[in-house]
């Protein structure tokens, strides 16, 4: 196996050829939600499939419903090596507003930032930076004699409207995709622009809408007002009591798959650096709401929630209409955590509704989809060799972050092919990723590909 030292030195001597392979690419205008460029996808999409065969790795470009995918294969010189599989899409978002951007967007440039030079274009930081740092690591052990594993790369073209294609894809070849034992994916961010981080808990989503229906037609409240069934009224009772006095849900058993975090997690998002009063004001708030003794970090990384996203109900327009209404809506959204299951916490919820329906009043559900969360075990042996290959390569312990939302190619993968990832990503939160201008720091990029030997390495040492 290369010796990581003579590994790092060769990113280091070659990072200027790095940056030029990254603005090769980078000036690939790959829109792939307009169909004006589709040529450009699968121009980036070749360019890709060369770099992987200029290494000599085995890799093709594949045909799609929509834009393709490139797949390649590379062989560790060992034969018990791990072997992964790298994630990265090379489409990126239109430009739009052009007259936003200081310079031309896909003509990249380096510029001075707040932590130092940064890759301005669009992509650099979503995802065509992030996917170079793992190409140009593979360059440096391809040139200290092979990679410590095997690696299979996946190159998507549709992230950016979906992934409509994916899980076709991974349907269809599913035989070749679920042989890595773990999927690295490289489209986060560090916890700040000198602590690194993995993200290693996605919470789930389950959606639902809830119809309350009462009288056969709108009534005139005037005429009908007080011995009425008013259906505004039911659902306001219904959604005040989905939460106690201390900011829990109280739908039964909503919690008894909920784990506390380990005392040493929970320590270590104690220390972090994080201001929760300027977190606050930056929205116009001044308390933490929510469960009550659980910070801001815990609630949105670690723990469930149960929220309403919109009420209708009667007159809605402009000044006053005196009605009572016949029905009245409202949808809901459950971020769930650990091991909850989302189908049956939807059942739950179902029989809460039913369960305070009054006479005559009578309910309709509307699913809007569902999906279970996603965490990668704090015991992982992958995960404690990740830690350790971060922390050398940047001198501080990386945070071990949640995610308030979903990554979806972590549910396809987990779901389709039975394999945990390793979510690393060397993106700041000031980017500007979809925006006009966006950046990617320079020390994101070079560290960034550092970071990536060290990560495999680690998990081909003994």
């Amino acid at each position: 196996m290369a010796a990581i030292e003579a590994v790092l030195n060769t990113i280091d001597a070659n990072l200027d050829a790095s940056r030029e392979r990254l603005f090769d690419l980078l000036r690939i205008p790959s829109v792939s939600t307009d169909p004006a460029y589709n040529a450009q996808c699968l121009r980036a999409a070749n360019w890709l499939k060369d770099q992987l065969t200029g290494l000599g790795y085995a890799a093709e470009v594949r045909e799609t419903p929509g834009h393709p995918i490139v797949v390649g294969h590379a062989k560790a010189k060992r034969k018990d090596a791990p072997h992964v599989l790298f994630y990265g899409h090379y489409d990126v978002q239109p430009a739009d507003p052009l007259e936003l951007w200081e310079t031309e967007p896909f003509a990249p440039r380096l510029t001075e930032g707040a932590d130092g030079k940064d890759i301005v274009a669009r992509g650099a930081s979503d995802d065509k930076g992030q996917l170079m740092t793992f190409v140009e690591a593979c360059r440096a052990f391809e040139a200290n004699g092979g990679l410590p594993c095997n690696v299979t790369f996946l190159f998507e073209g549709e992230e950016e409207t979906g992934s409509p294609s994916l899980p076709g894809f991974l349907a269809a070849h599913k035989d070749e995709l679920s042989a890595p034992d773990l999927a690295l994916v490289c489209d986060t961010s560090m916890w700040n622009a000198s602590t690194p981080a993995i993200t290693v808990m996605l919470r789930g989503l389950a959606l639902e809408e809830v119809i309350i229906k009462g009288p056969s037609h709108d009534l005139h409240s005037g005429m009908f007002g007080g011995p009425v069934l008013n259906p505004i009224h039911v659902l306001a009772k219904i959604i005040a009591d989905l939460h106690d006095i201390e900011g829990k849900v109280t739908l039964p058993g909503f919690y008894a798959s909920v784990p506390e975090i380990p005392d040493d997690i929970a320590e270590q998002w104690r220390a972090i650096d994080f201001n929760e009063a300027k977190w606050l004001s930056e929205i116009g708030l001044t308390r933490v709401g929510g469960e009550t003794g659980r910070g801001i970090i815990e609630q949105i990384w670690a723990r469930p929630t149960c929220d309403v996203n919109g009420i209708i109900g009667g007159y809605t327009g402009a000044g006053s209409k005196t009605v009572l209404p016949a029905q009245a809506s409202a949808k809901f959204s459950f971020r769930l955590v650990g091991k909850q299951d989302a189908k049956a916490i939807l059942e739950s919820f179902r029989s809460f509704v039913r369960e305070r329906l009054p006479t005559d009043a009578k309910a309709e559900f509307i699913s809007h989809g569902a999906s279970n969360a996603l965490q990668l075990p704090f015991g992982s042996e992958a995960l404690n060799r990740a830690r350790r290959a971060l922390a050398e390569e940047w001198d501080k312990e990386p945070v071990l972050a949640g995610c308030g939302g979903s990554i979806p190619i972590v549910g396809s993968f987990k779901r389709d092919l039975n394999m945990d990832s390793l979510m690393i990503g060397f993106a700041h939160d000031d980017d500007r990723i979809h925006s006009p201008n966006e950046k990617y720091s320079y020390t994101s990029f070079h560290k960034g590909a550092r970071s990536w030997a060290r990560v495999l390495h680690a998990l081909a040492a003994a």
